[in-house]
């Protein structure tokens, strides 16, 4: 098989699993580039935004750091709260990412949640190369987020309806991720896990405080459950 049938396998492979994407990002794209734009900045603010910081939640907190006083302390701190949780995706990404040459970078740097969920979980069908399927993964996902800024961004002044809660797209998605990886799973330990272990935190921190804690719970949890995890895994 050639390079170029192994890079259009990996395409073909790859651009139906970000199709939910697409709709989750496209609305949520439009509403950050409205955002901007009720806020008087210019269309190119959520273009060049959302290429170069490609971070959802970031970007719509942005728009406010941009109207505050200049802040480059808290800025950071803001950006290291709300994104500390790609710190536990990058971990989980070391095996997968390492030794696909320069595409590592773009990955890297391209991780967001939805593009980790499925590099994670995905099974990499035959005739096609992790590395290019996990580059169109990211690629992808990434034009979809850029694309919708831009439109928001541009026709957000002619706008003229209630955008609030378009965001449960978000939800409503991670939702359907997690009912199929629910049922490509053989073994549920670790899926009830991460459940359980988010509610205790959730109980125990309270809504604004448990994501990191709950990450940190189950990075431990399954590091010390991962022997046994894979035992069952290979007796199946």
């Amino acid at each position: 098989m050639s390079k170029k049938e192994v890079i259009l396998n990996s395409f073909k492979a790859a651009f139906p699993l970000t199709l939910p994407i697409f709709a989750g990002f496209w609305f949520l794209g439009i509403t950050y580039g409205v955002t901007m734009t009720s806020n008087g900045f210019s269309f190119l603010y959520p273009l060049l935004m959302s290429i170069t910081i490609f971070a959802g939640s970031m970007e719509f907190v942005a728009a406010n750091m941009l109207l505050a006083a200049f802040d480059p302390l808290s800025a950071f701190v803001m950006t290291l709260m709300v994104n500390a949780r790609h710190l536990f995706y990058g971990i989980s990404m070391l095996d997968k990412y390492r030794g696909h040459g320069a595409k590592t970078i773009y990955l890297i740097y391209g991780m967001c949640d939805e593009s980790f969920s499925i590099n994670y979980t995905a099974k990499i069908p035959p005739g096609c190369d992790s590395g290019q399927f996990m580059f169109f993964i990211t690629l992808l996902n990434h034009l979809y987020w850029v694309t919708g800024a831009a439109i928001g961004g541009i026709f957000g002044s002619f706008v003229t309806f209630n955008t609030e809660g378009l965001d449960f797209v978000m939800v409503a998605m991670f939702a359907v991720i997690f009912m199929e990886q629910w049922l490509k799973e053989k073994n549920h330990t670790s899926s009830l896990s991460g459940i359980f272990l988010s509610l205790a935190c959730l109980f125990l921190f309270g809504r604004d405080g448990f994501i990191i804690p709950s990450m940190l719970v189950i990075l431990l949890s399954l590091t010390l459950l991962r022997g046994k995890l894979d035992e069952t895994e290979a007796a199946k």
